[in-house]
């Protein structure tokens, strides 16, 4: 749909029934829905710039990001502007022509004498500074002089603001007046090396450095020729500078009756004659304070003529159209208020006007453009109160916006202005955040209100009252990448420090760590690598505690280059961002690692799953148990003490085993890897026996009758209970229990050998029946001896009056029964 040539559709045209017409703009109506609630996000505004042999790229999400500039991406050499050009960029300087009634052009009166002084001096390429209390008109004479010296110099004139500016500012500001690099900041060297050649007769108006740091202006730019103009209060030049002074009065008392009769276009009366030499002696013949006094007389003058076109009204002045008016007889104002008129003429402009005062004096006398003044001060028309403010004499230019005038704002200050200072500093910085975030705001844009940003930041950041500190971090977040990206370091590094205080204020750590990273990089930038290495490395702990892994990545990075640059390698990994070791459910190892522990008792080969009976003590000492105690040793001292404990139950051990009187030291080898399961035979536990032993059990069996052969049968014994007798091959070595309960003469340690009777004796016939038993287990042992195993181990011998009992689950019993367990 074209806004400008609509449509037949859009006049009711078009459509054959009205109908359709309204179900055709109800369709068209519904898309809207979901849009209104579903915006699509404006993409982050990043810009990429060389500052000096560095690619930075603006990142007003995570960070900017710097790395070194490589070789194909390095700018061409700048190259100086046109003639034609630096008129226009002149031009876009100026500070903007407020609207309504133009005012009249102010004469430069008694002033020749130094402006042909100074042009004869910047002629001979000589520097000067013009110095003069403020309102004295330094501004109208440069003006003046700035037109004579237009072909004077190669690079013409260039026209700066030293408000609030530093040499090193200055010295970037005249390389952008001069040359043409966009995106481009050079360096210290480059900087120095390029202002060196530029021939500009160069005019600084509201010069605030003296000095050093003025000297070094100086000794930068020796072919240019400065004009400098500076408050008595600025600090004095080096003794040594090579800089003419020349000194501004006020004006004689007929020159400034004669100002502010140009300034009413009228003659003045005697009576107001008068009253304006009382007033230039107040005043020391200033001529601000004539060009006020005459605002004074023409909004007398004004009033009159309102008063004489509604005497109409004066039986009821509530049906003036204006409201009431005042007497007919307005005196002349007094001596005080014509010496400070600033309230007296703020009394008498519009609403708009006074609220503009507000918000300057909140400001700290900076005024808001005017493109700003409807959204701050409500009113759509809030553009026309500039106006009526520099025709009151009330503003001054400065660069490319104005200001209060001398003395207005602490005049305005002292008239109560000031009492709603915080609540209006607040709008305007609100305001000011969402202008300078909007996608559509250039850096340039961003940049010429910069003063005014950067103050109502100062005016919020002590944070007295709740949430300034918050607003003031917000403003911050917008304004300081569009500084940084309209090449404006200053302003960068103010905002960045303002936001910093007040994200520490109000407790924003997240934002905290953003200012710190910015302040780092613009550290870097300016090659002071000790401040970003702190900066940097500030932001990286708390991004680090704060799990920000895209912000801490970028800060990792340009903390290298921090390295990189200063020759120091990175030592470690930095605060808060190591990376975390995969966390197990075991112990962590010791520094020096886990020694190899070697089991105190060897395993053997395991034939089968038997019962452990009990360890065997190593026979030739315990090297092992040694060697470990050895190890433990290193550790702590606890397995010192553990250790010395089982080489005591050890030695123990081994000594009841030497004095038991026991001719076989093989019975007692048993490991622990043996045990006995009913399991594991068919019939009964499984007896394992070396056939190298035979003869010894015989010796120690007897004159009892012959075990059973391999069929299993045994003949009856008369005593009814298991009698010793010589074991077979296939059985255990040591001899059944005797019907009085006592232990054989081969004692056990930790076995399950047989100590007591079993619960029921086994019930034999006299014949060659096969014995019969019932033990506590329920299944009868297996008499049948199996075969000779590798590992001896302890088991129940079958004797000639019946198997021996299997005793499997008391052996805990069996072990307090014995007299020889340890």
């Amino acid at each position: 749909m074209d806004p400008i040539n609509r449509g037949p559709e859009e006049y009711g045209h078009g459509t054959d029934r009205p109908g359709d017409d309204a179900g055709r703009r109800r369709q068209s109506r519904d898309p809207l829905t979901p849009d209104l609630g579903h915006q699509t996000p404006q993409p982050s505004r990043t810009v990429q710039l060389i500052s000096g042999d560095f690619l930075l790229t603006v990142n007003p999400v995570d960070g900017s990001e710097i790395e070194p500039c490589r070789p194909g991406e390095r700018p061409d050499a700048p190259v100086r502007h046109t003639a034609a050009r630096r008129v226009e960029r002149e031009r876009a300087a100026a500070p903007p022509v407020p609207p309504g009634p133009p005012a009249p052009q102010m004469p430069l009166l008694e002033r020749q004498e130094e402006r042909e002084r100074l042009v004869r001096l910047l002629a001979r390429g000589r520097s000067v500074c013009l110095t003069g209390p403020a309102g004295s008109g330094r501004t109208a004479l440069l003006d003046a002089v700035a037109a004579d010296c237009a072909d004077l110099a190669p690079d013409g004139v260039v026209r700066l603001s030293g408000y609030k500016r530093s040499a090193a500012e200055l010295l970037h500001a005249l390389f952008e007046a001069v040359y043409s690099a966009p995106l481009h900041r050079p360096d210290r060297e480059q900087l120095l090396s390029l202002v060196h050649g530029i021939g500009a007769v160069v005019v600084v108006d509201d010069l605030e450095l003296g000095g050093a740091a003025l000297q070094e202006l100086l000794d930068a730019t020796p072919e240019c020729a400065f004009l400098f103009a500076a408050t008595p209060d600025v600090s004095a030049p080096a003794a040594d500078a090579n800089l003419e002074e020349v000194f501004l009065t006020g004006l004689d008392r007929g020159a400034s009756i004669a100002l502010m009769e140009h300034v009413v276009e009228r003659a003045l009366t005697d009576e107001e004659a008068n009253w304006a030499g009382d007033l230039w002696f107040e005043s020391e013949g200033l001529p601000l304070r004539f060009v006020q006094a005459g605002a004074l007389l023409r909004q007398r003058d004004d009033l009159r003529a309102g008063q004489d076109a509604f005497d109409g009204y004066e039986d009821d002045p509530a049906d003036a159209p204006f409201g009431r008016v005042e007497p007919a007889g307005l005196p002349l104002p007094s001596l005080g208020e014509g010496a400070a008129p600033a309230a007296l003429l703020a009394s008498r402009l519009s609403e708009a006007a006074r609220e503009t005062l507000r918000f300057a004096v909140a400001l700290g006398g900076e005024v808001p453009h005017q493109a700003h003044l409807p959204a701050l001060v409500g009113d759509t028309h809030a553009d026309a109160a500039l106006g009526e403010l520099a025709l009151s004499g009330l503003l001054s230019p400065a660069g490319p916006r104005y200001r209060l005038a001398a003395g207005v704002l602490a005049q305005l200050e002292a008239s109560g202005y000031d009492e709603s200072a915080d609540a209006h500093a607040r709008s305007a910085a609100q305001h000011y955040a969402w202008w300078a975030g909007h996608p559509s705001v250039t850096p340039e844009r961003a940049v010429a209100e910069a003063d005014a940003l950067l103050a109502s930041m100062s005016r919020l950041v002590p944070g007295e009252a709740p949430g300034q500190a918050s607003v003031a971090v917000l403003l911050a977040r917008s304004a300081a990448p569009a500084f940084a990206a309209g090449m404006q370091w200053g302003a960068w590094e103010k905002a960045l420090r303002a936001g910093l205080e007040a994200a520490r204020i109000a407790g924003e750590v997240a934002e905290e760590a953003y200012f710190h990273h910015e302040l780092g990089v613009l550290a870097l930038c300016a090659g002071q690598l000790d401040r970003a290495r702190a900066e940097l490395e500030a932001s990286i702990g708390m991004r680090g505690a704060l799990a920000d892994k895209p912000g801490a990545v970028a800060g990792r990075r340009a903390l290298a280059l921090v390295a990189d640059r200063s020759g120091e390698p990175l030592h470690s990994t930095p605060a808060g961002e190591e990376v975390p070791a995969p966390r197990h459910d075991e112990s962590a190892s010791p520094p020096a690692g886990v020694p190899e522990a070697k089991p105190l008792f060897p395993r053997l080969t395991d034939t089968s799953a038997t019962l452990i009976a009990r360890q065997e003590p190593p026979l030739p000492g315990p090297p092992a148990g040694r060697m470990g105690v050895i190890r433990g040793a290193r550790r702590n001292l606890v397995a010192v003490g553990a250790g010395a404990l089982l080489a005591a139950v050890l030695g123990t051990v081994v000594t009841l085993g030497a004095t038991s009187g026991s001719e076989d030291p093989d019975g007692q080898n048993v490991t622990t890897e043996q045990s006995a399961s009913e399991d594991d035979g068919e019939n009964g536990l499984p007896a394992d026996e070396p056939a190298d032993e035979t003869a010894a059990d015989e010796d120690t069996a007897g004159d009892g009758p012959e075990s059973p052969g391999p069929s299993g049968t045994a003949s009856p014994s008369t005593s009814g209970s298991p009698s010793p007798g010589t074991s077979s091959p296939g059985t255990d070595p040591e001899t059944s229990a005797s019907s009085s309960g006592s232990p054989s003469g081969r004692p056990t340690h930790g076995s399950p050998s047989p100590t007591k009777k079993p619960t029921k004796p086994p019930t034999t016939s006299p014949g060659t029946e096969t014995p019969s038993e019932t033990p506590t287990d329920p299944e009868s042992p297996d008499p049948t001896p199996s075969e000779s195993e590798t590992t001896t181990e302890p088991s129940m011998s079958d004797s000639a009056s019946g198997p021996a009992e299997t005793v499997t689950a008391s052996a805990t019993e069996e072990d307090s029964a014995s007299p020889t367990t340890a």
